[in-house]
């Protein structure tokens, strides 16, 4: 192995790091999405066992919308982190086999961006959700203080 084909193959390498720093980003990602289920989870729960009250539906509906906002963002960063994934093995495949995979590595990457992005959107959809809800709760109970 010269020189050459060793710099060629440590900067493919260095190359891959980018990703590989995405990757972390989006895992971290999907372990906070992961937590705001099972808290979407604990809540249905403790709703279903409750006798029906004016709320309890409504709620229920407001946690199934926060539940499909997150199975999308979940969804959405998995298929980004399995586009990054496609990018490194472009990367290191296109070096193998030559220089025609540029184009699939400017898609698979992109495309790992946008659908982290698109997971981006709909978890701050559920945080939304989320957040009229805890504020309706409040105002029911102030309301039915007074």
């Amino acid at each position: 192995m010269n020189g050459d084909t060793l710099e060629a193959a440590a900067h493919v390498v260095q190359l891959a790091l980018t990703p590989v720093f995405f990757l972390s980003g989006i895992a971290a990602l999907l372990n906070v999405f992961a937590s705001r289920l099972g808290r979407v989870a604990d809540q249905t729960d403790a709703l279903a066992r409750t006798t029906k009250d004016l709320g309890r539906d409504a709620r229920l509906r407001r946690l199934r919308l926060r539940s499909r906002a997150l199975d999308f963002a979940v969804v959405l960063a998995a298929l980004g982190g399995a586009f990054t994934c496609s990018a490194v093995l472009v990367l290191f495949l296109g070096e193998l086999r030559g220089k025609g995979a540029a184009n699939l590595l400017y898609l698979f990457f992109g495309g790992g961006i946008v659908l982290t992005m698109g997971s981006l959107v709909a978890f701050v959809t559920e945080m939304l959700v989320a957040a009229v809800g805890v504020r309706q709760v409040v105002e029911h109970n102030v309301d039915a203080k007074v």
